[in-house]
């Protein structure tokens, strides 16, 4: 692989109280592999509706075959841009690039609000875990509530300790959180029947009978957001080599993450199909290995959900701070802590956005989110495209081996399915799109704002150029 001799630094903010500085602990391959890991999946808890709503075959397929469709072609792109354009704002400067500064911001706003509910799932997810258990006091609602407040803050501390610290503790969660479904699968063999595996499940082969919006929309929430370890592109150490590695070994690990323990709960035990609701998991792990391998998934779920927060985190905050280097939002979103060294502005609004909805209807807060991501998609999608028409000789470490009409026909697959998921979304729940369209006003709205507060200079921006000149300066690597 060819490597760069140039790499895209930091824009300086120019304000004295800003205490912006190159990072002192660059993020490394493992530490990468596993954010990426816990930005897509984070292990296999959630798997269980698609086995659900449509059977162990088909579960088995989609978790075999969506990767190749929809994640990869995700994860290609990913590599090919970041290492093109290795910068914190990720595929806010793609769209940039592209299409200029209102589809920029756009893209960085869309993906800001979808990462940002998406976050507040996490503190919610890990608190009814424990009211499942039937712990006496997260019973109470109130209760519920104080430990959700004090968990969402909790992490968002532990984020704001630096990236290092956060990718070595996604290190040490993924290892706990996977490691008992390697002890599962070995433990299942011996019983495994193929015949239960490729079984169509309680509809037999009336297929009409399967839930497919809830089947696909499964696959979509457990992998999807490839492209957020991105924004964290210029925290990493020589990134035109690492970036495709790490991609490409998080790809290996969350396909096998989905497919081994799917593999031992269906071909070793006799189940009813309903009853593989979120949490199965944990059962069939004590069904299979005992009571101490059942309490080590659930710890492990719980401790799942919180390298999902930190890794979600991480890539909202970084990408605050490269649309201020862009002039997209406010200079104060670049500085950083003196100490850690993170950009605390981005920490602060992110973590402000998901403590301000976690509790409402989370049904709808969490396919609002993938509705504004999907939206995030079509763009960057387009984006990619675009880029290759525009700048054919750009410098890609890493290149995509395609023409341009094969990467069309590449890209054209995953954006039907994500205009499907959408589709089903909205006609599932009308709310939703009243949710994402208002969000969607906002993003528009916020581009609007900040051009007017540059113009009247109310708010002071990190460059004093036009947004075009800037956007170049980015991409180029220049200062």
């Amino acid at each position: 692989m060819v490597m760069s001799e140039i790499e895209l630094d930091e824009i300086k903010v120019e304000s004295p109280s800003s205490i912006t500085k190159p990072s002192e602990k660059k993020l490394t391959l493992v530490p990468l592999i596993f954010l990426i890991f816990f930005e897509v999946s984070g292990g296999p808890f959630g798997e269980e509706p698609a086995v659900k709503a449509a059977g162990p075959l088909f579960a088995l397929l989609g978790f075999l075959i969506f990767p190749f469709i929809w994640s990869m072609p995700e994860a290609l792109i990913t590599a090919e841009l970041a290492t093109a354009y290795p910068g914190n704002g990720g595929f806010v400067i793609w769209a940039s690039e592209a299409f200029g500064p209102f589809w920029g911001s756009m893209m960085g706003s869309l993906k800001f609000l979808s990462g940002s509910l998406n976050n507040a799932a996490y503190p919610v997810m890990m608190v009814d875990y424990l009211r499942d258990e039937k712990i006496l006091f997260f019973q109470s609602r109130p209760h519920r509530r104080l430990i959700v407040c004090i968990a969402t803050i909790a992490l968002s501390f532990v984020n704001y300790m630096g990236l290092s610290v956060v990718g070595w503790f996604a290190v040490g969660l993924g290892l706990v959180s996977l490691i008992p479904f390697i002890i599962m699968f070995f433990m299942a063999i011996p019983r495994i029947k193929w015949s239960r595996i490729v079984s169509f499940g309680k509809n037999g082969h009336n297929f009409r009978n399967n839930d497919w919006p809830k089947f696909f929309n499964t696959l979509f929430w457990n992998l999807n957001f490839w492209d957020n370890a991105s924004t964290l592109a210029g925290e990493v150490e020589n990134p035109q080599k690492i970036f495709p590695r790490a991609l490409f070994s998080a790809g290996i690990m969350t396909c096998l993450g989905y497919l081994i323990p799917l593999i031992a709960i269906t071909g070793a035990l006799e189940f009813d199909q309903d009853s593989l609701i979120v949490g199965y998991l944990a059962t069939a792990a004590g069904m299979i290995g005992g009571t101490w391998l059942m309490w080590w998934v659930k710890v492990g779920s719980i401790l799942s959900s919180v390298g999902l927060f930190e890794a979600q985190l991480s890539s909202s905050s970084f990408q605050t701070e490269g649309m201020a280097n862009l002039r997209f939002l406010p200079d104060f979103f670049a500085w950083r802590a003196k100490k850690f060294n993170t950009p605390w502005a981005g920490i602060l609004l992110s973590s402000a956005i998901s403590f301000g909805i976690t509790f409402l209807d989370f049904d709808n807060i969490i396919s609002a989110a993938n509705f504004l991501y999907g939206l995030g998609m079509l763009l960057e999608f387009s984006s990619f495209i675009r880029l290759r028409l525009k700048h054919p000789d750009l410098f890609r470490p890493y290149k995509v081996p395609f023409g341009v009409p094969a990467l069309c026909i590449m890209c054209l697959v995953p954006a039907a399915f994500v205009v499907y998921v959408m589709v089903i979304m909205v006609m599932d729940k009308h709310v939703v799109f009243y949710i994402s369209a208002g969000l969607t006003v906002i993003a528009i709205c916020n581009y609007f704002l900040m051009n007017y507060c540059k113009s009247k200079g109310c708010i002071k921006f990190s460059a004093t150029e036009n947004d075009e000149q800037t956007v170049k300066k980015v991409s180029s690597g220049q200062q």
